[in-house]
């Protein structure tokens, strides 16, 4: 079983425990010797004092000498200050796995509720635009009716009605691409991130059954023995990699709900009733086009963008987002973390 590379114990919360319990050491030890350095002092001068010291001091220097001592004292302190976390803290990957699996159900209620409503918007906006191009023709035709009969005043009135609304529909149709963007990037995630918790659901059924029997297998004694020996600690890698796997499903939960954010936003700046929006809407979201490679769309994020300012790429709203079956898009994504 091979490990990809994680957090490192101190990086981890039992890390942080294992940082506070050091420090209340060095206090209280330094707090003894400032308190009763004169009676340690006088004690080291007797024959049973002596002996104790160098006792522990062999035994410090042993456990620095000696490899695999220093690795069974280690793997001792990690676990302990692993116990003492558990009491507080939810450190156990597959528990933390559970919690996500409930926030990408609840994500993916509200992305679809944002799926819904801006494909709404996006065909109010489309009418919007039709209608304003048809009004353009008419002005522009009654334009020059008035200029043929010499009506200077309505050939005016009409030009610049239709010169406004012409300004207008640029405006908007800026505007629709970029919230076909936001469409085609919102489905696509949604798409994937239904993938994402199918995933994560198969990894949590299989791998809780997995590590029971690992951990009857392997119990807490035959650990250190493997660690003193040199051999790899199954558990720990079994655990490392369910930590590295919680780690990813954050990353990418995170991802999911800032993009949903940044689109709810993006909708509330437009009012389509008025034909107007506020632009720092629209550069909340071409500011997120030129971001970094997304987490949950991968390479599919230029081409989902490249998609959406091709006129020749006509989308079509009322396509039902499709989820791929299991033999469409291969195995689960996190068996490789096991391999």
């Amino acid at each position: 079983m091979s490990t990809t590379k994680g957090k490192s114990f101190w990086q981890r919360p039992e890390g942080v425990t294992g940082a506070i319990f050091l420090a209340g050491l060095a206090i209280g030890g330094a707090f003894i010797v400032t308190t009763f350095g004169a009676a340690i002092a006088a004690a080291l001068t007797t024959t049973i004092g002596i002996a104790v010291a160098l006792m522990v001091l062999a035994a410090i220097v042993y456990m620095v000498l000696d490899s695999r001592m220093r690795n069974l004292v280690w793997y001792m302190y990690k676990s302990v200050m692993r116990w003492v976390t558990g009491l507080f803290v939810q450190i156990d990957p597959i528990g933390i796995l559970k919690s996500y699996i409930d926030d990408l159900k609840d994500n993916l209620r509200k992305m679809n509720k944002q799926v819904s409503k801006l494909r709404g918007q996006m065909h109010k906006l489309r009418e919007l635009i039709v209608n304003n191009k048809k009004q353009i023709e008419s002005d522009l035709t009654l334009a020059s009716k008035a200029k043929a009969k010499n009506k200077q005043a309505m050939m005016i009135l009409k030009s610049r009605k239709a010169g406004r609304l012409k300004e207008s529909n640029m405006r908007l149709e800026d505007l629709y691409r970029k919230m076909e963007v936001l469409y085609r990037v919102l489905t696509k995630m949604y798409e994937n991130s239904e993938i994402l918790m199918e995933d994560v659901q198969d990894q949590v059924m299989v791998k809780e059954q997995e590590r029971k029997a690992i951990r009857a297998s392997h119990s807490a004694m035959k650990s250190a023995m493997s660690v003193i020996s040199g051999d790899p600690d199954k558990r720990a890698m079994f655990d490392a990699a369910m930590e590295n796997i919680a780690d990813d499903v954050a990353n990418k939960v995170g991802e999911m709900e800032r993009f949903m954010d940044m689109s709810s936003n993006f909708m509330n700046s437009v009012d389509l009733q008025n034909g107007v929006f506020e632009e720092e809407g629209l550069k909340m979201l071409e500011k997120w086009e030129k971001e970094g490679v997304s987490l949950i769309l991968g390479e599919e994020k230029d081409t989902l963008v490249l998609q959406a300012n091709d006129e020749s790429n006509v989308l079509d709203l009322d396509q039902p987002v499709r989820i791929p079956q299991r033999e469409e898009r291969g195995n689960n994504q996190y068996d490789s973390f096991f391999d």
